[in-house]
């Protein structure tokens, strides 16, 4: 069910899949060293280029829905339902098509939130099309688009599903406040992956970061709010709100593990491979990542930190100039019927953002259905933290410090 070898290339016109060779949130192995993470920097500042920003009234969308019957869907790697019998098919995808006429060009070409907006700020800043229809890109990332116009809103009277089904907790957040513009994917957290195989328990980000028998066996993340929030988290801060100087606290805890070579290298989820083989004894890792490496080998264990975990969300969103609106909006509110959201919880182990989907895994899955890391009780949600909102100047000066860190 999970953890599956990576799906093939399909030849069915139906849908088109980019196969990767890597597995879900990856960044492409030897990222950093090709410079694949340096267009944050680019990115960044494309945010404040003059006449890269949009409104409704500047930038209109055409929507031919009414008469071509397809949909451009762009994902991470492995964020979808595999037929086990058929890994070149998604079967979520082939009911929808079958269903509705309405054919789905699903590409896995999203590796980083940073990468993929390099790929596509030059169009969106200009308000060309980017050949899109649905994009998934995490909170933060999200936010920037959204701040910048890039972003159509939803009909709501389209998508009654996810109107009626979404969780409480991802309702009216400080990026989407009306629910306009952003619908859930799946959400998760980031904590502490080891192998056990080749270490004890790590139990709290500073034994990660300062653990004699960890020094050169370690791998953080280069996503700057799980990295940093969890680090700041350890030292009694709140990511949820906290100071420039609790940032530069964290920061530093984190240069020294850096300077001491206590930390290996920064990764998407190309950990995973390692930890599991035991390459890397321990890292800062994503939930859904680790349940599908424990599922093959129970000592490859996912940690929510004794102080606590960072969690995001990953959003289907419309950007501008995207010609089939419409059938994309089918398809968001396909995918929040809460047995559909089940088959696809079950094979990405990720937190599932809708509502009624666990009562439809009882009846396939009851392991999975009581996993707090799917589908999370009060205390998982308690002890999770949402890095804090930034605005355009914080962002700026927040991602250069990290990545002088980091090397990026």
């Amino acid at each position: 069910m999970r953890n599956r070898p990576l799906p093939k290339l399909s030849p069915e016109a139906a849908f088109v899949l980019s196969a990767s060779g890597l597995s879900r949130r990856t960044v492409m192995r030897g990222a950093l060293a090709s410079g694949a993470l340096l267009l944050t920097g680019g990115a960044l500042s494309a945010c404040g280029t003059k006449g890269g920003k949009q409104t409704e009234a500047t930038c209109v969308s055409d929507d031919l829905s009414a008469t071509e019957k397809t949909i451009s869907f762009s994902n991470w790697p492995l964020y979808i339902d595999v037929d086990e019998n058929d890994e070149s098919k998604h079967p979520t995808l082939v009911e929808f098509i079958s269903t509705t006429g309405i054919a789905v060009t699903y590409t896995e070409d999203i590796n980083d939130n940073d990468e993929f907006f390099g790929k596509v700020q030059n169009q969106l800043a200009a308000c060309q099309a980017t050949g899109r229809d649905i994009i998934v890109l995490t909170d933060w990332m999200a936010a920037r688009m959204i701040r910048l116009g890039w972003i159509q809103k939803v009909d709501k009277s389209k998508i009654p599903n996810v109107t009626k089904n979404v969780l409480s907790s991802l309702r009216g957040r400080s990026f989407d406040k009306n629910n306009d513009y952003a619908v859930p994917w799946q959400s998760g957290l980031a904590g502490i992956g080891y192998n056990g195989n080749v270490t004890a328990e790590v139990r709290t980000v500073d034994e990660l970061l300062t653990r004699p028998d960890l020094k050169g066996r370690v791998t953080a993340l280069t996503e700057m709010r799980d990295t940093m929030g969890l680090i700041m988290l350890a030292n009694g801060h709140d990511p949820s709100n906290f100071t420039e100087a609790q940032f530069d606290e964290a920061l530093a805890k984190l240069q020294q593990a850096v300077t001491s070579g206590q930390i290996r290298r920064f990764t998407g989820n190309d950990y995973a491979p390692d930890l599991a083989k035991g390459d890397i004894a321990a890292c800062i890792a994503w939930s859904g990542d680790v349940i599908q490496l424990s599922a093959e080998d129970e000592k490859v264990q996912f940690v929510v930190p004794e102080a606590g975990a960072t969690l995001f969300s990953d959003n289907m969103l419309v950007p501008n100039k995207a010609g089939h609106k419409a059938n994309a909006e089918r398809l968001m509110d396909y995918y929040y019927d809460p047995a559909v959201a089940a088959e696809v919880a079950a094979y990405v182990n990720y937190m599932c953002p809708v509502e009624g989907a666990r009562a439809e895994m009882e009846k396939t899955d009851p392991d999975l259905a009581s996993n707090v890391l799917i589908f999370p009780d009060e205390a998982t949600l308690k002890n999770s933290h949402v890095f804090m909102a930034l605005d355009e100047s914080q962002e700026r000066s927040y991602t250069e410090k990290f990545q002088k860190v980091i090397g990026a």
